[in-house]
Parts: structure tokens; sequence; C-alpha cells
């Protein structure tokens, strides 16, 4: 199944109807991206939809998509049939924002605390502004009512506006509970301040640069925030032509309705046969391969990455008049690899070296590495030492460190290092 190269596992020549239709306006190397992206923005659209998957609950299908990819290479490509995909939504949004700013000016009628109109509970305002406070995020979803924020962020980083507590908390613990759709919210005492807890239903787009994404998630590789999270890209290369976007326009929005009403109109637990054998046989194939590889970053993450993909694929199914396609089957295996090309590519030797340190401690505790050298060593056997503990290869700092504290002192020989008398007669005493 995987094979994992310098080259993006290549989207299916045939696509269902609606991914057909959403990628259409964009050229080739633009398509694999927009495929992925369109999740979130599509996702909006359930309310009170649950997905029946292979472990045996019911889950509501969030979607989380991040375009890392180098500057200039056409991210911005996405937009365009995003804000179709959300028209309806917009157009609602809109005009709960005027009822909104109405029912504002009406509080200024009022002293504080002196028969104050409440706020109206069906402002369902969606599409969130991307300068966003964490007590506007929380009042967001308590007045969705059931239905799915979403963001578009061109750059990540606007993430960490969403912090709450005076020590500021981190984004990437609501981006957990935005995947498992889990709770959350906040305790103020102040009449005006939110007071609220309530379910995180978020999907959001967001984009950076690779060195930036991996920058903005280095300090989550082990606490299953990358893995929550679709990752696409766009190859480019010096000397790749300038991406021309087709036109969008009323022909377009028509073509999209009725794969965005069979979304509004979709309601309770949802179940196809067809999807959750998929869904198991991919399982296993990747089972198979994280044995075949003993590749325990490649186990961890592709246990989400199975379940985004099957996501997906349920939700082609309820566009596509929930009739399962051969098309559907062949998207939903190729979302997977692909979502999983790109977490081992951007994360994965990350991952993996941070994976072996965690074993390592867990196993045998630390080491008194100079135990591990004889008596004579050289920089090279040190080196080798340190990797053999999860750590880098870097030797100075601990050189100097034992020169220091008179546990070791250079040979003779150039390169070269023994135990002092004073450590050696420790050792031996101990």
């Amino acid at each position: 199944m995987y094979n994992f190269t310098e080259v993006a596992p290549a989207l299916p020549s045939k696509l269902p109807s609606s991914v057909e239709l959403l990628t259409s306006r964009v050229p080739a190397k633009l398509k694999p991206a927009l495929a992925h992206a369109i999740f979130p923005a599509l996702g909006a659209h359930l309310r009170g939809v649950k997905f029946h998957y292979i472990d045996n609950v019911e889950h509501e299908p969030a979607f989380m998509c991040c375009l890392l990819a180098k500057m200039s290479s056409g991210k911005s490509a996405v937009n365009a049939p995003i804000s179709y995909i959300l028209a309806d939504i917009l157009e609602r949004d809109s005009e709960n924002r005027q009822r909104e700013e109405e029912y504002k000016e009406l509080l200024k009628r009022f002293p504080r605390g002196e028969n104050r109109p409440e706020r109206p509970d069906d402002l369902i305002i969606q599409v969130l502004s991307s300068d966003l406070t964490n007590a506007a995020f929380v009042q967001r979803l308590k007045d969705a009512n059931g239905h799915f924020l979403y963001s578009q962020m061109d750059e990540i980083e606007l993430l960490n506006q969403l912090k709450a507590g005076k020590n500021g908390q981190q984004v990437s613990q609501i981006l957990r509970l935005a995947f498992d759709c889990g709770n959350y919210g906040q305790e103020r005492i102040g009449l005006d301040a939110v007071t609220a807890n309530v379910r995180v239903r978020w999907n959001w787009n967001a984009s950076s640069t690779i060195g930036g994404g991996q920058h903005f998630f280095r300090n989550d590789l082990m606490n299953g925030t990358v893995s929550r999270i679709n990752f696409c890209t766009i190859e480019h290369h010096i000397g790749d032509d300038m991406p021309i976007i087709g036109d969008y326009g009323p022909t377009f929005a028509e073509a999209l309705k009725p794969y965005i009403d069979r979304l509004n109109e979709a309601s309770g637990l949802i179940r196809c046969p067809e999807a959750e054998e998929l869904a198991m046989t991919l399982k296993e194939e990747n089972a198979e391969f994280a044995q075949l590889s003993d590749n325990e970053a490649f186990e961890t993450l592709s246990f989400r990455a199975n379940l985004i993909a099957y996501h997906k694929a349920m939700l082609l199914y309820i566009m596509e008049g929930k009739q399962w396609s051969e098309e559907i089957a062949a998207f939903m295996r190729w979302s997977e690899e692909y979502d999983m090309w790109c977490k081992m590519r951007f994360f994965g030797a990350q991952l993996t070296m941070l994976m072996h340190q965690q074993t390592t401690l867990r196993k045998y505790g630390p080491k008194n590495m100079l135990d591990l050298l004889p008596d004579t060593f050289t920089r090279e056997q040190l080196k080798e030492v340190r990797r053999s503990q999860g750590l880098d290869e870097n030797p100075k700092n601990m050189l100097n460190s034992w020169m220091i504290r008179n546990l070791i002192e250079r040979s003779s020989d150039a390169g070269t290092y023994k135990k002092t008398n004073l450590y050696l007669s420790r050792h031996n005493a101990a």
C-alpha cells in the first residue's frame, strides 16, 4: 500500500463527482491539496450527524486541514472554492451579525443589571474571524446550537490567539477537543462575561510554509495534536509555471448546490457497510506495514489518519446521494495514503526520535553514560553511546562538563579521553 518516495501519492484518475467539480478550476498540481482542503468547509454544513466507526463508537465528523507548502506555490487557490462551499452559511451569518449588532445597540439603553434583554438564542454565526478571543470563541460555540464553526487562516500562527487563563492555554488542547468534539468552556463572574460549557465543534483550514508548520507543531508531536490534523501540500519546483485558476461563477454555484443541499438535509446516525469494511481493510494494511517497517511513528499516526479518511468517505457518501462507488473507495484509500505521506515527510523523523527517547527512558531509565564507555574512549564511541540513549550525537558539552568535574581528562592520543583516578576510585568503591 505505502511507498514513501519523494513523490506524493497520485490523485486517482476517476474522482467522485463532487470532488471532480470542486477541483475542476485548478491546474493538476493544485488538485491534491484542494481535494483535502474542501472538507472542513463541507463538514460545516452537518448538524447532528454521526458516523459509526469500526471501533464501535459513533463519531461526529470534525475536519481540520493544514496546507504546508513552499512560498508562492499557490496555497491561496483553495480560497475560491471554499467561499462557494460556504456561500449559504455566510449569507445566514451576515443576517445574524446584523441582528447581533442591533442587540448590542439595544443593551446600551439599559443600565447594567436592570431588566436587560436576554441575548437571542438563535444568533448562529459559524464562520469566524481570524482575530478571535477565547471568550468570543466560547460564545460562538454556545450560539451555534450544534452546528460546526469554521475558520480559515492564511497563517497557522493565527491559531495562537485562542488562549485562555492568565498563563494562556495551549491552543493544541483546543485542537484535540475539536477533533473529538469534547467539552470546553470558561467560568466568569461579571454580568457581561461569557460563562459556558460547550462541545467544541470547530472545523478549520490553515496554511503555512513547511518550515513554519514544523516549527508551530514542534511541541505537539507526542500529545496527539498532529495525528488529528489532515495535512496536505503542493509540489512546487524551480521553474514551474504560475498556476492559472479557472473561472468560478453562477454555473459553478448551481452545479455545487445539490451536494450542499444533501449535507444540510442529513441528520442522525448514518452508516455505510462498504465504508466500514474498507476502513477495517486499511487498518489491517496499516498494521502490517507498521510491522514490516518496524516504525512506531507510522503506526501511531495511522490510527487517526484512517478515521479522517473514513469521515471523508462518509461525507462524500452523503453528497453523492448515499450511493457508494468505486470512486469514493479509491478516494478514501488515496486520501489516507496522502495524509500519511505528508505526516511522515514533515514530522516522521522528529516523532521517531522522540518516541525512541521515550521508549529508552521508559524501559531502562537514564543511564550513567560514562559507565557505558571503556576507561579510555574516543569521541566516536561517546557519540555511539549518546545515540543509544536517544540523544543527539554532539558530545561537546558533555565532555566539557565531565572534564570540569574532574571525571575525565584528555589522553595523550588526539581525540581520546580517559577516566580520572578520582572517578575510577569512586566507581570501584561503589
